[in-house]
């Protein structure tokens, strides 16, 4: 029974650790420790263990923690006035209505990207997008763009990867990286998968800071390198619109 109580209780503090950030968007450790008044030693295990999980990151640059991508999975079904995957789901639908195509949102996570957010297109043949499905960062036009738009020590890490895949040249990559900030637009053509195309833009919010990336994905012989092209001002423009629906 003791032990029972000692669980409990060490799910309480990792639970009010976590409330912390109802206040606030970024605390160091020491403010968090004031804050649920435990010794910094106790508070820095609990984080290590949320961090693990993916329930908060910490920036290295800042030595402060906020909320992980794992709060965001967790609370998929909860529909929140400040949750990307509701306030943008209205310029997704009108994407996909203007293109017809599967429209998904990415973030990216660490060395992973993954699907926040997806509408399916109306016709019969088309790609099916899962959301909370993880993807890796080194292919598809998603993936490109996250990179492509990230600031240099994050784009840096990740080619420096030492699980960079063998057959991907990385000076190659990082060339494809720095076309596709020039042209605001990344594609991908049967890389991930074969019969699969996609092209995607970054969104900004209202800052400037790259929030996440807008796709549409479809079957590769409808979804033609010419006719992506031909696509990439209007995922471009809804790009921008969503951008100013966050803060």
């Amino acid at each position: 029974m003791e032990e029972e109580k000692k669980t409990v209780r060490a799910v309480e503090r990792a639970l009010d650790v976590l409330l912390c950030f109802v206040s606030g968007h970024e605390w160091g450790l020491t403010e968090i420790a004031g804050l649920v008044g435990l010794h910094k030693s106790t508070v820095f295990r609990l984080l290590a263990t949320l961090e693990d999980k993916g329930f908060v990151v910490r920036d290295a640059a800042t030595e402060k923690y906020r909320l992980g991508l794992s709060v965001l999975e967790l609370s998929a079904n909860l529909s929140r006035s400040d949750d990307p995957s509701v306030v943008l789901l209205p310029e997704m639908e009108r994407l996909r209505d203007q293109l017809n195509e599967t429209i998904s949102l990415y973030v990216r996570d660490r060395g992973e990207r993954v699907r926040i957010q997806a509408v399916q297109s109306t016709q019969a043949i088309r790609r099916v997008a899962t959301v909370g499905a993880r993807l890796p960062l080194f292919v598809g036009a998603s993936s490109k763009v996250l990179l492509a738009f990230a600031d240099a020590g994050v784009r840096g890490a990740i080619l420096a990867e030492a699980a960079w895949p063998a057959q991907l040249d990385r000076e190659s990559f990082a060339k494809q990286l720095d076309d596709i900030l020039r042209v605001g637009y990344a594609t991908s053509f049967e890389e991930r998968e074969p019969g699969a195309a996609a092209v995607a833009a970054p969104i900004f919010n209202r800052s400037g800071k790259l929030v996440a990336a807008l796709a549409v994905s479809g079957p590769s012989n409808r979804l033609t390198p010419d006719l992506m092209h031909e696509y990439a001002p209007a995922i471009i423009e809804s790009a921008h619109r969503m951008g100013t629906r966050l803060g």
